[in-house]
């Protein structure tokens, strides 16, 4: 994550539920598109915020693994400039190895007329660095990227 958070909240050593109970709040006084990095070495945290993003709309945008058992949590509050963009396609590649995301994605990519958007969603652990680095050689735009839950990440793919 190298994206700076508006504002950090350091909650370890205290027990969930109260990670999120202290995202909330703060989350709550930010404006719409303005992030918080929350950091927890609670297990249960990342389950929680996962969950509570869904419901609420907020996204969480990444987790990063710290020294000990700490993980730093980036969340964007609902609503800013850089909101989930809506899809026209859904291609959910859960439990599908790469290259196999990425080969089925640019089948729908041919298919789809100019600025269309395809979300692929894919928990194969090289999704993230493979995506990124095959939209950049060109083959469509990637719009919008986050994790929406713990290790499956959505990727908004907008063809040219």
């Amino acid at each position: 994550m190298s994206e700076v958070a508006t504002v950090t909240l350091d909650v370890c050593g205290l027990p969930c539920p109260a990670p999120l109970l202290g995202a909330k709040k703060l989350i709550d006084d930010l404006q719409p598109g303005q992030t918080l990095r929350l950091i927890s070495d609670c297990p249960g945290t990342a389950d929680d915020l996962f969950s509570w993003a869904k419901v609420t709309g907020n996204v969480v945008l990444g987790t990063e693994k710290l020294d000990g058992h700490k993980s730093a949590y980036m969340i964007q509050r609902a609503g800013g400039a850089n909101a989930t963009p809506v899809a026209h396609v859904t291609l959910d590649m859960r439990g599908v190895s790469c290259p196999g995301p990425i080969v089925q994605a640019k089948k729908l990519l041919d298919g789809m007329q100019p600025g269309e958007v395809l979300q692929l969603i894919s928990d194969c652990p090289g999704s993230a660095d493979d995506i990124t680095s095959w939209a950049k050689a060109g083959a469509a735009n990637l719009v919008f990227t986050h994790e929406s839950g713990r290790g499956v990440h959505e990727f908004y793919l907008r063809k040219a």
